[in-house]
């Protein structure tokens, strides 16, 4: 009978520093790919300058301000039919009751999601204080309904509020 003899081989300072180089050389390529893969997914920022975003916030402040002190009734209804048209109605009057006439109502129908499914809806006053609209194409879901009533130029009314449309 013969014994076999089996030898390990030894961990050498060579076998160690491969290995070393080798783990670290896949986290880092890991870590590599999966930076690119983040940035390429990233849709960018919303506003190129966070300081003409402020501005622009604390204007939207004020108009805020003064839009409760006039303290606008404003009521909107909407309707969408099994087409995909939309149509909208639009009640507003003054702080003591009385009906707003020659407003400029501007409304949107905004996806939550994508910006591209967007649609404007064409206001017209259609009598005193109360102004119809319509748009086509418009999918069942949730929205934000976008009004903004300007008068002689300048915007006196702003109101976003979330829908569910069927």
């Amino acid at each position: 009978m013969t014994a076999s003899t089996h030898s390990a081989r030894p961990i050498t300072g060579r076998f160690v520093f491969i290995a070393t180089v080798a783990f670290f050389a896949v986290v880092i390529g890991v870590n590599m790919v999966m930076m690119r893969l983040a940035i390429t997914t990233l849709p960018g920022t919303e506003v190129d300058s966070a300081y003409s975003a402020s501005l622009a916030y604390q204007r939207e402040i004020v108009a805020a301000r003064q839009q409760n002190e006039r303290d606008w009734q404003v009521e909107a209804h909407i309707e969408r039919r099994p087409d995909g048209a939309a149509t909208l109605a639009i009640e507003a009057r003054d702080h003591a009751g009385a009906p707003l006439a020659g407003m400029n109502f501007i409304a949107r129908l905004e996806r939550p999601i994508d910006r591209r499914a967007d649609r404007t809806i064409d206001v017209a006053e259609a009598g005193r204080g109360s102004y119809r609209g319509s748009a086509e194409g418009v999918a069942a879901g949730q929205w934000d309904l976008v009004i903004e009533g300007d008068a002689e130029g300048r915007r006196m009314f702003v109101s976003k509020n979330r829908i569910v449309l069927n």
